[in-house]
């Protein structure tokens, strides 16, 4: 009778280690060129970048003369700073300013939405286009037209105000405390064509579709799942938007120099035009300095609590997550 004998059945494979098989793990190998390729950037990058902050805040101690003698005044520039009474109202304005971009996201949140509910991917594509087209012209294009708009004589809103028979209406826009600032504000109205839309409409695509379906199914309306899907899933591209925000809001300035330079009466004053007139209107650059040095102290530090907010949300919603 034959015996069948079962062979032994091979164990299997064990991935080895290198450290436990006595082996020695293949060290990595950095070419120092790489680093000598990096050089010309970084020298150019410290030089441009770097050294004219760094020249700020040692000059933002002497009274600076760029074409002259400067003498050192220790902390003098900045107890100076503390009595100036333009500068610390110009931060009010910010306040306002920070308000008005957060309330505005309505809009091209909205504009979000209805757009991601077409059903034609085709629209969908030609819309986004149309509202995004915008973003290609040049901030100051955008602000001379406004400025247009808001001229008192011959403006876009005075006429269509006299139109209508609103002439009582019509006023000096941006030549008045009352409504200057606000003027301001509404530069780039309805406020679509920017970076709040992209990321609410990238948010919203990025959103599973078996996710959508779910809610479908169990009778969620478009109201509701505004509310329990779309925002909760949303919300870290919204602190993002947060930190942008108030990053965008201290460097705010541009706009109100092109249409207002800070009048009338310091209406529009914001920090960055206060560096900009202390410097060139009346010549005190060491002041200035001391300005700026200020206004990246404050950046810095508002960044940094965002920053650290922002990562303890998204830790407590992972926990939750989990």
């Amino acid at each position: 009778m034959a015996v069948t004998v079962d062979a032994p059945s091979r164990a299997p494979s064990a991935t080895i280690n290198p450290r436990k098989s006595g082996r020695t793990p293949r060290k990595r190998v950095v070419r120092w060129w790489i680093y000598l390729a990096l050089l010309p950037l970084a020298i150019v990058i410290g030089y441009f970048a770097y050294y004219p902050a760094v020249s700020a805040i040692y000059w933002s101690f002497f009274n600076w003369q760029p074409a002259g003698t400067s003498t050192f005044l220790g902390f003098g520039n900045y107890v100076t700073m503390f009595s100036d009474q333009i500068w610390w109202a110009s931060f009010r304005n910010l306040g306002f300013i920070f308000v008005f971009a957060v309330v505005s996201w309505i809009l091209p949140l909205l504009a979000a939405e209805l757009l991601i509910s077409l059903r034609s991917a085709r629209w969908q594509y030609v819309m986004r286009t149309l509202l995004i087209i915008p973003m290609a012209f040049p901030g100051v294009v955008t602000a001379l037209v406004w400025g247009f708009f808001y001229s008192p004589n011959d403006g876009v809103i005075n006429q269509t105000l006299k139109a209508l028979g609103l002439g009582a209406l019509a006023q000096n826009w941006t030549g008045q405390n009352s409504t200057a600032l606000l003027s301001l504000l509404f530069v780039g109205f309805p406020f679509i064509a920017g970076l709040p839309f992209l990321i609410f409409y990238s948010s919203l695509q990025n959103i599973p579709t078996e996710v959508l379906e779910a809610a479908q199914l169990d009778g969620v309306g478009r109201f509701a799942r505004f509310w329990q899907i779309d925002l909760p899933l949303m919300a870290s591209q919204v602190r993002i938007l947060l930190f942008l925000a108030v990053v965008g809001t201290l460097q705010y300035g541009f706009v109100a120099y092109v249409l207002t330079q800070g009048g009338p009466d310091n209406a529009t004053m914001v920090p960055i035009l206060r560096m900009i007139n202390v410097a060139f209107s009346g010549g005190d650059w060491g002041y200035s300095a001391a300005l700026s040095t200020t206004l990246f102290l404050i950046t810095i530090i508002i960044s940094a609590v965002v920053v650290t907010a922002r990562k303890r949300g998204s830790e407590t919603t992972d926990g939750g997550a989990m």
